[in-house]
């Protein structure tokens, strides 16, 4: 498939994290699911770090 031929199909789009950007996206009437995802521990690193010792005890 072209690029040209890419963009005059229908855009469906796969949101993850920010709901605001699908409720943009709905708003506009397009074809939109949203995945409610978030990094481990908040992305901090100290806790994920701890997080896996503690995954490795079990």
């Amino acid at each position: 498939m072209s690029v040209n031929e890419l963009f005059k199909k229908d855009l469906k789009v796969v949101n993850i994290g920010l709901k605001s950007f699908y409720n943009d996206l709905k708003s506009q009437n397009l074809t939109a699911v949203h995945v409610n995802w978030k990094p481990k521990a908040g992305g901090k690193t100290r806790m994920v770090s701890l997080l896996d010792k503690l995954k490795k005890m079990n």
